[in-house]
């Protein structure tokens, strides 16, 4: 009976431990004006293709593809290089004050780890803060079966740095458009907030209910550098999630930037050349499936009857 319940125990813990080792990535990047220039750089786009190949899901940012010829082959070699998962983008309209500086913001995903439920382009036409951000957020929602909050939506943001303050406090508002909206609280907020060094000083601080709300989760710590520069060290890049559900769906302490010039030894101009953000980034943990789920209680059964019969 003894080698049984041994085996039992085995067969246990290689079930659970199979679940809890799944998760889903979530990352951000600060892609650093990506068009045709970049694009046309094999060694540029490799880099490129690395780095998101290693996320569920990818928000991309910086993104000047005028032609709308970048983004499409990036994505055609992101499937070549990772041919086991399918990879699709979404992107937002061309955003910006200026005809002549616009970006889009793009979700590159999974299609096995997540699906697109919905998605919306915040209108920034809030009575008494009409036009508050210079890239308005592209607001979108997966369904997840893999992780144990299900479905969740991500809200981009983009700063202007000399507008850094006001426009990360307008994405309270943005939280409550979709809340409104969507019926949802569970949300997570990332991308290149410029949320550190001279563009958000301490002071003012005080002033962004983001930071000010304490059902605001800042998952990248104030001292945690998110840039490639030697010369630099600031958490421009951050993300952030909303409530006690998120909170807890979240892999402790997994939240961090992924030093890609460290990681692929790569020189600080090769590294530049790519980007002059880390990408930042965070684990979701995966819920058991009913299949998990069902062996589990199983066993759970066979255990606690072997060792009343011994």
């Amino acid at each position: 009976m003894r080698s049984s319940s041994l085996l039992l125990l085995f067969l246990l813990s290689g079930v659970c431990g199979v679940q809890g080792a799944s998760y889903i990535r979530i990352c951000a990047f600060n892609l650093h004006s990506f068009g045709e220039s970049k694009a046309s750089k094999p060694k540029v786009m490799h880099t490129l293709v690395r780095l998101i190949s290693r996320c569920d899901v990818c928000l991309l940012q910086e993104v000047r593809d005028s032609k709308q010829k970048a983004l499409p082959q990036l994505l055609t070699q992101l499937n070549k290089y990772d041919s086991v998962h399918e990879y699709k983008a979404v992107a937002s309209e061309r955003l910006g004050r200026s005809d002549s500086y616009q970006e889009q913001y793009v979700f590159v995903y999974r299609t096995g780890s997540v699906t697109l439920m919905d998605q919306y382009q915040y209108p920034d036409n809030l009575p008494g803060d009409v036009d508050a951000f210079s890239r308005e957020p592209f607001v979108v929602r997966f369904k997840a079966p893999k992780t144990t909050i299900k479905q969740f939506v991500l809200i981009p943001q983009h700063t202007t740095p000399s507008n850094t303050t006001k426009e990360l406090d307008a994405l309270y508002d943005v939280f409550q458009d979709v809340k409104k909206r969507w019926k949802t609280e569970d949300v997570m907020f990332l991308g290149d907030f410029n949320a550190d060094c001279g563009y958000l000083p301490k002071k003012n601080r005080k002033d962004v209910r983001l930071i000010r709300d304490s059902a605001f989760l800042w998952l990248i710590p104030e001292k945690i550098d998110t840039t490639v520069r030697e010369s630099t060290s600031c958490a421009y890049d951050r993300i952030v999630v909303h409530g006690e559900k998120f909170a807890r769906a979240i892999v402790p302490l997994s939240a961090k930037p992924f030093n890609f010039q460290k990681e692929y030894r790569l020189t600080e101009q090769q590294a530049l050349d790519v980007s002059d953000h880390y990408p930042v980034e965070v684990l979701m943990k995966a819920g058991a499936s009913r299949q998990q789920q069902v062996s589990i209680s199983l066993l759970l059964i066979l255990l606690a009857f072997t060792f009343t019969c011994s």
